[in-house]
């Protein structure tokens, strides 16, 4: 069931794709991994998704990878005496620690790690940036500010500090309930939402240990000023564009959209580019040209996924944002230009073994039409790295460990499946042949490129490029 493409789709599931019909059309569609965001919903309505979506991965017999989202730190004011108030552009107003209701004076800020963060001068955007607050005075349980714009504010809406890195975890006390729920329902990814520094990687992984794969969501300047660093220690990147542009201004978000996913590329990592890619389809069976076009920049850009949130969660059309997503991948791939972009940005392989053997089987799949590069994987990084080469071929990843085939469906022209280990080279070959043929992605005569770990089963270890062609008779 190859998609016919390597740009991969990953789509939220919320009250408009909970059924197992509609799940199931999703995946028909062209869905690839699935987004359980843990800002919405209770654990009954994930656990009853995941099911619906194994279901259709026994079904179906193709890894589907599953992704569980947390809500992170979110940062809010308290409650208002009539739900709401108005603010004056140039008046004075207040946050504060006290739990009694707010009005046109003062509200609750019940995070007191914030007020030790701040300075006279630092601004505080009130949800999504539509109310502007600066610092004026600030002490252990207050802050004074200016509204520099003011409007409509009510209850518990967030709080941004741009520029500031904020004293606190990633993982509140609701990410550590929902994160040991999903690690025990089986998820695949786990997504860090507002992380801000490498230490807050280091935590994450010490809880989830090696349960699941940590992808790290780019919502803050504070992570786009550690990039580097926080990309080297994830195992997957998202661009979160929708807290990312309330904190940073909107002509700086496509700038480090596309370092981003360049700094990824270059070590290998997967990343994701998301938040209002078809946004106008929550409500409209066809989308707006910007957005088709952001879509195309972003496959354009090499990006391993794209995202689709409210369009699929709780939007009007979700079959078709998938479809339309899906069409526009296909096209941009089918594009002459596409092929130059890549090779254009194409990064220099890493000095070691391992690296030499995949570019060199990129180049050789070039150069013989090969009709798929073969990965043999156990932990994934022999897959990752065919990946990183964005060869023209299809990548047939194959791995004994269902987990690792769950997690390479996100990768970037990676076809994934779980089949059982192998023990000589004769069964290397025969086995690459027979499942590349039943798989779609050649036929007779064809000729493959495969890698592999000697001995076989070891993880990392890819030292070995085998050149094979399609028998007549297949052995399995």
């Amino acid at each position: 069931m190859h998609r016919g493409r390597h740009a991969k789709i990953v789509a939220t599931l919320g009250p408009a794709s909970s059924s197992p019909e509609v799940i199931r059309a999703l995946f028909d569609k062209g869905v690839d991994v699935f987004r359980l965001n843990f800002s919405h919903g209770d654990h009954a309505d994930h656990a009853n998704r995941l099911k619906i979506i194994r279901d259709i991965e026994r079904e179906t017999r193709r890894p589907i990878g599953v992704m569980a989202d947390m809500q992170g730190p979110k940062l809010r004011v308290g409650t208002f005496t009539n739900d709401a108030a108005m603010l004056e552009d140039g008046q004075s107003f207040r946050l504060d620690m006290e739990a009694t209701p707010g009005d046109s004076s003062r509200v609750q800020l019940p995070h007191k790690e914030i007020f030790a963060a701040l300075e006279v001068g630092t601004d505080l955007l009130v949800d999504d940036g539509k109310i502007r607050l600066r610092v004026t005075a600030h002490g252990a349980e207050f802050a004074d500010c200016e509204v520099i714009a003011g409007g409509r504010i009510s209850n518990r809406k967030g709080v941004n500090v741009p520029g500031v890195v904020l004293p606190l975890s990633p993982l509140t006390e609701k990410d550590r309930r929902d994160m040991q729920f999903a690690l025990d329902q089986g998820v695949d990814w786990i997504a860090l939402s507002f992380v801000q520094r490498p230490e807050d990687l280091a935590e994450a992984r010490r809880l989830i240990g090696g349960r699941a794969a940590v992808l790290t969501k780019f919502e803050k300047p504070a992570a786009i000023s550690r990039l580097r660093d926080l990309v080297e220690l994830s195992d997957a990147c998202m661009v979160a564009r929708g807290d990312l542009g309330v904190e940073m201004p909107p002509e700086e978000v496509p700038v480090q959209q596309k370092r981003l996913v360049r700094t990824c590329r270059e070590l290998g990592k997967p990343v994701i580019v998301a938040t209002q890619m078809l946004e106008s389809m929550i409500h409209s069976p066809a989308p707006t040209r910007a957005e088709a076009q952001d879509v195309a920049s972003a496959v354009y850009d090499g990006a391993d996924a794209v995202m689709l949130s409210a369009e699929t969660a709780a939007g009007e059309y979700p079959l078709e944002a998938v479809a339309i997503m899906d069409r526009i991948i296909k096209r941009v791939e089918a594009d002459p230009v596409f092929r130059q972009v890549l090779e254009a940005q194409h990064e220099r392989p890493e000095p070691t073994a391992a690296d030499a053997i995949t570019a060199a089987a990129r180049t050789v799949a070039e150069t013989i039409k090969a009709a798929a590069i073969v990965t043999y994987t156990t932990s994934g990084s022999t897959t990752y790295r065919a990946s990183r080469e964005r060869p023209i071929a299809p990548v047939l990843g194959l791995t004994s460990n269902i987990r690792t085939a769950r997690r390479l469906v996100l990768a970037w022209g990676v076809h994934t499946v779980h089949t059982a280990d192998i023990d000589s080279f004769q069964q290397m070959v025969e086995k690459a042949a027979g499942i590349a043929r039943a798989e779609g992605l050649a036929k007779e005569g064809d000729a493959l490129v495969i890698t592999a770990g000697v001995p076989f089963g070891t993880p990392g270890a890819t030292n070995v490029l085998r050149l094979a062609w399609v028998p007549r008779a297949l052995v399995f």
